[in-house]
């Protein structure tokens, strides 16, 4: 099994030091995970220490180590992005978006804003973001693909048809989208993305893979299981890890 989406850094509330790596590969091989990929916020770009990740990887024989990067999706940041990837040889990168016109939406402290805002727009002008971010060619994967959702507010109209340009784009581009099971403990209470977007995704051929969205070492890979196993049933037959930027497929049974 697969947890693609974890964050040795946190909030930058730790270093990327020996101590810490281990805490994160010692508890993938507990829970039995074939592969974990970390990747950092690009804002902690500084604290990173992707070298000393590769050496203590070395370590742990049975787990497959891949290091990526959660790059924050801003339409005019592009370049910026771009830099930051020229500098590493990353295995898979991760295009988020957290904020859009100026607006960090996830932050707790912006939960009344979403209350008070037309849900409608709200859902339009994210996936308008999403879509973007899928078009840049910067990524291999679209994290937490409807993240909107995380305080509770629900559209009126068919989320199949707010992120429809979004999902036509991450089809015809090849990405892939996570089941992120984080959602479950943020207001939302379920998995992103929800279960009729799943079903749609697998409908259009989209591939998945998973991640936890850890932000600490205790929480690698919870409940990745019971999202591989709701995949299986709607009748995905496969999940996708990366090493240098190229898919690998995982039979899920």
């Amino acid at each position: 099994m697969l947890d693609m989406h974890v964050h040795l850094l946190g909030h930058n509330d730790r270093e990327a030091n020996r101590e810490n790596i281990r805490a994160f590969l010692d508890k993938a091989s507990r829970c039995g995970l074939k592969e974990i990929g970390f990747a950092d916020h690009d804002y902690y770009w500084d604290q990173m220490n992707f070298p000393l990740i590769r050496e203590v990887a070395a370590d742990y024989p049975g787990l497959a180590v891949r290091i990526g990067l959660e790059a924050e999706y801003r339409p005019h940041e592009e370049g910026r992005i771009k830099h930051l990837l020229g500098q590493f040889p990353f295995d898979f990168v991760i295009g988020s978006v957290h904020e859009f016109d100026g607006w960090a939406f996830d932050m707790p402290e912006e939960e009344p804003i979403h209350h008070k805002k037309d849900a409608d727009k709200l859902y339009a002008r994210y996936f308008e973001v999403v879509t973007l971010a899928a078009k840049s060619g910067l990524f291999t994967t679209i994290g937490h693909f409807d993240l909107i959702k995380l305080f509770g507010v629900r559209p009126r109209k068919d989320i199949l048809t707010l992120a429809d340009e979004a999902l036509t784009n991450v089809a015809e581009r090849g990405l892939v989208l996570e089941v992120n099971t984080n959602g479950r403990y943020k207001p939302v209470a379920e998995f992103y993305p929800e279960r009729r977007l799943v079903e749609e995704i697998r409908r259009r051929g989209i591939e998945f893979t998973l991640g936890s969205d850890a932000h600490c070492a205790q929480v690698v890979g919870r409940d990745i299981e019971e999202a591989s196993r709701m995949l299986h049933q709607i009748g995905v037959h496969s999940i996708v890890g990366f090493a240098s930027l190229e898919k690998v497929s995982y039979k899920l049974h």
